[in-house]
């Protein structure tokens, strides 16, 4: 920084070329200097998800750790405003005191990493946009966002939307943080919305091991309307060395007693609402074909929490896959992954998460192509040490391409935020 800079901000910068700013008019100063210097710089938080991605070609860090704490909360008006570096777990023991809730489920990634919790900060969860097994029915992290402030390459603060749920005055640049990895702003506020908690959880689970019956069943869970919030399906485990069985352990349940390939279909509400949707599932799916039992709203919710921890794939040291396809290919994808690797699908058919062992690189290529093929796109999560880098991390086309360089272009010209994160040379 200059002198000048120096002389006028209390910004801390440690041996290690990491600047800490005190509040959001200390990031624009920061990162004007950054952008007439023509240096960039990483976007740092609380590292929960830095495995995700390419590593930056930065030489300066800034870390928004200061940036964190509940501005205001009105539960009344279901929302919260929250400074972008706040953790999340700070933010669900505020509007639990409400029982209130996120809607979207939290993806905890720690558990991929070190087989421990790390829900990490909002501004990761935001510039990520991951949401959990709600989001086929509720939609994602960037579909409960009603605004937000930040500060773009340039050094300008700007913000979008409001505090209102009803605010749809001009374009929502959220849409476009969302996901972007913070390549384009650096986030300083968000505001959510919120939603009061379900009183009840109860799944169903089914024991089914035929690929058709299972989008089968997936199609008619689409279309009811019992307002299914889960639904997913958790083959058994290949016999493979290189992959670490832990289904059984994972999802260890006093009235679990199947343990071979199941679905698993999630249904909230009141006590009377939750019996009237089983009901009406029961005879939607035919559920007295199958054997199944019902886990009851203690165990449902611990179930779902595993699934969205991502427990069957902890402290793993293979590619874990992130792949989303339109359902009506589910099951050529299905047929493709066979028993050769661990995985499981969710959100009703749309979502794989696949574990991919290092000695098989390779056919991290295959998928991507079929997946490519079927309309879909595939991301490596967490890539293995062996990990060559010859595919890239992100899938995209060649026009999605152009379209990311022009709004890169726009919001930050210079690339001072997180060059290469997603793609090289943005």
């Amino acid at each position: 920084m200059s002198t000048q800079v120096r002389t006028n901000s209390q910004i801390f910068q440690d041996s290690n070329n990491t600047y800490f700013p005190n509040d959001e008019n200390e990031v624009a100063t920061l990162v004007k200097e950054l952008f007439d210097k023509n240096l960039s710089a990483e976007i740092t938080g609380t590292n929960s998800k830095k495995f995700i991605g390419n590593k930056t070609q930065a030489a300066n860090k800034i870390s928004m750790s200061k940036l964190s704490g509940i501005v205001e909360y009105f539960p009344e008006e279901l929302y919260i405003k929250v400074k972008a570096n706040t953790p999340i777990e700070e933010i669900e023991k505020e509007l639990e005191k409400n029982e209130q809730e996120l809607a979207f489920e939290i993806i905890d990634f720690g558990y991929i990493e070190t087989g421990k919790s790390n829900k990490g900060t909002i501004g990761g969860l935001l510039a990520c946009n991951y949401a959990g097994s709600r989001r086929f029915k509720v939609g994602s992290v960037r579909d409960h966002v009603l605004g937000f402030r930040g500060v773009n390459g340039k050094g300008e603060i700007i913000k979008s939307g409001g505090t209102v749920v009803k605010n749809v005055t001009g374009y929502d640049l959220s849409k476009l943080v969302a996901g972007s990895f913070g390549t384009l702003v650096a986030l300083t506020e968000i505001t959510l919305k919120v939603l009061p908690k379900k009183k009840i959880s109860n799944t169903i689970v089914i024991d089914v091991d035929k690929d058709k019956t299972v989008y089968d069943i997936f199609d008619k869970v689409s279309e009811s309307s019992s307002e299914i919030s889960g639904a997913i399906y958790i083959p058994n485990e290949p016999e493979d060395i290189n992959i670490n069985k832990n289904k059984d352990d994972v999802f260890k349940f006093n009235d679990l007693a199947i343990k071979n390939s199941f679905l698993a279909l999630r249904l909230e509400g009141d006590k009377i609402s939750v019996g009237e949707k089983i009901k009406a599932i029961t005879k939607e799916i035919e559920l007295n074909k199958f054997k199944s039992v019902i886990l009851e709203s203690h165990q449902s919710e611990f179930f779902w929490k595993k699934v969205n921890n991502l427990e069957l794939f902890s402290e793993t040291k293979n590619n874990l896959i992130r792949l989303v396809i339109e359902p009506a290919s589910g099951t050529e994808m299905m047929k493709c992954l066979g028993n050769k690797f661990k995985y499981y699908i969710d959100w009703c058919g749309a979502l794989f998460w696949i574990d991919v062992p290092s000695k098989k690189n390779n056919e991290v290529k295959e998928i991507k192509d079929l997946a490519i093929k079927l309309g879909g796109y595939l991301t490596v999560i967490k890539p293995s040490q062996e990990y060559d880098y010859e595919e890239t991390i992100f899938t995209i086309d060649k026009t999605r391409l152009i379209i990311s360089e022009k709004i890169k272009e726009s919001f930050d010209p210079k690339r001072v935020f997180n060059p290469g994160k997603m793609y090289r040379g943005i």
